[in-house]
Parts: structure tokens; sequence; C-alpha cells
């Protein structure tokens, strides 16, 4: 059987030649081949394009998925410092300001284990990006645009803002 197929290939072969019809028509599938693997090399780098922004945008969110609630712990940060200044304020040392201290630091040092961190203000330039200027005083023993004091702490959660610092910033003395 395997001898008739090649005697009929070789009487095709001997008997005709492609016309340019044929020829024409075989390009036309070769450039139509191309153009579709074209194209699914194309689909396929866009869909791994997605992937790429997909697993990234997963991975920023699950970064700062604390934000919310570490923004809702702010206050209760800022009340129990409140509360320790006015106790050291009235001159109470015992043990329950010892123990709201120690709360305190508890809870800055569970922040920090989640990446929340409290920006350092004080005596540093004032930055817009990490600083809100509440009010300038006139200063002549530091430049101008220091931070003089921080009013309300601000805390960054990984490499953004949460919330920036109130802060007294120098201006030049009049």
């Amino acid at each position: 059987m395997a001898i008739m197929a090649d005697e009929v290939l070789q009487t095709e072969n001997a008997e005709t030649s492609p016309s340019d019809a044929e020829v024409e028509n075989l390009r036309k599938l070769a450039a139509e081949r191309d153009q579709y693997l074209d194209m699914a090399q194309r689909v396929r780098a866009e869909f791994e394009n997605y992937q790429k922004r997909a697993r990234k945008d997963r991975d920023e969110e699950r970064r700062y998925a604390l934000t919310p609630l570490a923004f809702d712990l702010l206050p209760v940060i800022d009340n129990l410092e409140r509360a320790l200044a006015a106790a050291r304020q009235a001159g109470d040392e015992g043990s329950l300001v010892q123990g709201v201290a120690m709360v305190q630091t508890q809870f800055l040092e569970q922040l920090k284990r989640h990446g929340i961190i409290r920006i350092d203000a004080e005596g540093r330039p004032f930055d817009p990006n990490l600083h809100q200027a509440v009010m300038q005083r006139p200063a002549a023993d530091v430049e101008p645009n220091t931070v003089l004091q921080a009013l309300e702490p601000g805390y960054l959660i990984h490499d953004r803002v949460l919330r920036p610092a109130k802060v007294i910033v120098a201006a030049k003395p009049e």
C-alpha cells in the first residue's frame, strides 16, 4: 500500500507543477498563518502583563490592608499620650501612669511590627509630604522651615503616609 501512495505522489509531481494561483493561495495562507501567530503571541504577552499587574495589585493590597484599622487606632494612641503628659505634668509617677506608659509602648511596638511607624518631625526640615503645618513661629536659633514642635504625631505605613504630623514650623524672625 505504501508503494501505491508513492507512485501516486510521483505521478502527481511529474504531471503538474503548481500554478500561479496555487502559489498565490499558499502565500495568502502563509501570511494569514503568520498574522494569527503574531496575534496569539500578542495575546499571550498581554495576558502575562495582566497577570503581573494583578499580582502586584494583590501584593500591594495585602501590604496596606491594615490601613483603615491603623488609622482608626491612632486617636487611641494620641489619647494615651495625652493622658501620660497630663499625669506627668501633675507630678504623678505612680503605678497607674507606668502601666499606661507600658500599654502605649506595647501599642507602638505592635504597630511597628506591622510596618506602622511614627514620623520623627521635631528638629527636621519641613516636608509637605510628611508634615502638615498648622502654624509658623518666628525663631532666631533655627533655620527657617524647620519643625519646631509636633502638635500631633504623624505615622507611616510602610512607605505611605498614614497621617501627616501636625507641626509648628520656624519662620524668619521679624
